[in-house]
């Protein structure tokens, strides 16, 4: 599985940015986590449920 982690920026309106915080909130969880979720969820939609396998062999 993943062994580190790498930083990502995103350049996002403070208004979008405070909005999706709260909606993240609404979910328990911070954006940080749904920002990954997402992440994970796209790569799945483009490689198949096994991605992990290739990306982390």
């Amino acid at each position: 599985m993943e062994k580190r982690t790498a930083r990502l920026t995103v350049l996002i309106d403070p208004k979008k940015k405070a909005t999706f915080e709260k909606l993240c909130a609404l979910d328990d969880v911070n954006a940080s986590q749904k920002v990954r979720q997402m992440i994970r969820e796209y790569i799945e939609e483009k490689l198949g449920e096994s991605w992990q396998d290739d990306v982390f062999k």
